[in-house]
């Protein structure tokens, strides 16, 4: 121009999501629902804590600690959270052989749940980014060839409307009398009864003759092309559309399976470590107590906690540094603060991450280096939010009426909104980094009219926004 994160988001169900161009219906399909194992959480469990995450409680709270009190509170049924044994359970279980043998047994299959899970979820994650970023391309390609064909019977039209007036005018010219009789008299009257006269009066009618009628095939050539050509966009639209569609279920499928790979990590990062440390507890036969085993949790947890409060430091740095050249008076953001580094449209050879590329540029890339802040370049809702094939980890926004903004190659770790939030202009949304298809750190930026890509220079430029 990718790895899924922990996100806030909403029950897609409960939102009366826009896709840009057409309507969407979000019911998915139920081989798609994550099963609820009692393992790890649904998908509409994570989604029901991570809806009350909002971005200041991302930027200011402490997000592991937020995640560790939401997945065991009122949100989530109590089965849930009785799933996984208590230290008491395992203290209890030490006392006792046959109890203790249960217990271990218990456990190692509850890890084997839990990170089975991950890869299995995750797999499916990757795969439906990779099929959302195929489907999203080739809608691209089919709008760029659907408005070529249509500029192309624009033009011919014209042709053809040109070449007609052409004809009419040759026509008028040579019958303005009314017909071949009348022209005729005129050519043999007055002086033209010398031979060498009545010849050039002949020949000059001939000519005139023969060119009406070059004029004329000239018009009916020019009619048959932009005619052709128009039954060919009609079709290129028609498929266009169908494309279109394809892309927006398969955007749906990604963010779902995205959910369901986050919702299975967000259990295993709260229960892994405390199970591995349970099982070591119940498989020791040393001195050592079962307090000695929770210390070391509770450090692991507090060294987390630590780690993500530098994140939230970081990201409130950049939240702080404005919204890259700062919102206009139109409403609109600069997307960030760096240089543009490559333009919108067909594009030479470039190559990075193992990666070369000759295609069409849907977007323009602005490189603030490698964390820089990116910001929401207008209000809307956030309707993607995770990995997307090329694009690598990438957020789109809707912006109402037909408008929307993508925003790709944000790093891993780099998501500051989730699927469903509001955002306003110059609102933090992520940070640059190099994932998928990048050439370095950058932001590919892109903007949608009616879902079809358009040119983002000029698009921010009628604005007020230079990139």
């Amino acid at each position: 121009m990718n790895t899924p994160r922990a996100r806030p988001g909403v029950d897609r169900h409960a939102l009366p999501l826009r896709t840009l161009g057409t309507r969407s219906d979000l019911t998915l399909p139920g081989d798609l629902m994550a099963e609820d194992c009692g393992c790890a959480p649904t998908p509409a469990e994570s989604r029901a804590f991570r809806a009350g995450l909002s971005r200041r409680t991302l930027l200011t709270g402490g997000t592991l600690s937020a995640v560790a009190v939401l997945l065991a509170g009122p949100l989530l049924p109590a089965a849930f959270a009785a799933t996984y044994p208590s230290w008491e359970d395992v203290q209890a279980a030490k006392a006792n052989e046959a109890t203790k043998a249960a217990e271990v047994q218990r456990i190692q299959g509850l890890i084997q749940s839990l990170t089975g899970e991950v890869t299995r979820t995750r797999a499916i994650a990757e795969q439906a980014a990779g099929a959302f970023y195929t489907a999203q391309q080739e809608y691209f390609d089919a709008s760029v060839r659907a408005d070529a064909l249509q500029s192309q019977a624009d033009t011919e039209a014209q042709n053809a409307t040109d070449a007609a007036n052409k004809a009419g005018r040759v026509a008028a010219q040579l019958y303005r009398d009314g017909g071949d009789t009348t022209s005729l008299e005129l050519f043999f009257s007055g002086s033209a009864a010398a031979t060498d006269d009545l010849l050039s009066r002949l020949g000059v009618m001939d000519k005139l003759l023969e060119r009406n009628q070059a004029v004329y095939a000239a018009a009916i050539t020019a009619r048959d092309a932009a005619q052709s050509l128009t039954d060919q966009s009609v079709v290129a639209r028609d498929e266009r559309d169908r494309l279109q569609r394809v892309a927006e279920q398969k955007m749906l499928e990604a963010q779902q399976a995205a959910d369901a790979a986050q919702a299975a990590l967000d259990a295993q990062t709260l229960h892994l470590g405390e199970l591995q440390a349970q099982l070591a507890a119940l498989e020791d036969t040393t001195a050592k107590t079962i307090t000695d085993y929770q210390v070391g949790v509770e450090a692991a947890r507090i060294a987390e906690e630590q780690r993500r409060a530098a994140e939230q430091v970081e990201a409130e740095r950049l939240a702080a540094s404005g919204s890259g050249g700062g919102v206009v008076s139109s409403g609109w953001a600069r997307p960030t603060s760096g240089n543009r580094t490559s333009g919108f449209g067909p594009r030479s050879s470039q190559c990075g991450n193992g990666y070369c590329s000759t295609s069409y540029h849907y977007g323009v890339d602005l490189s603030g280096g490698c964390s820089a802040g990116i910001y929401a370049t207008a209000a809307g809702t956030v309707v993607y939010a995770g990995y997307n094939g090329g694009y690598g980890n990438y957020i789109k926004i809707d912006h109402g009426g037909g408008i929307g903004t993508g925003y790709a190659h944000i790093r891993p770790g780099g998501f500051y909104v989730g699927y469903g939030q509001r955002v306003n202009a110059g609102d933090l949304i992520g940070s640059e980094g190099n994932t998928g298809n990048a050439f370095g750190c950058n932001l590919h930026f892109e903007a949608y009219v009616d879902g079809s890509p358009v040119n983002p220079i000029d698009f921010l430029a009628a604005r007020g926004v230079s990139i």
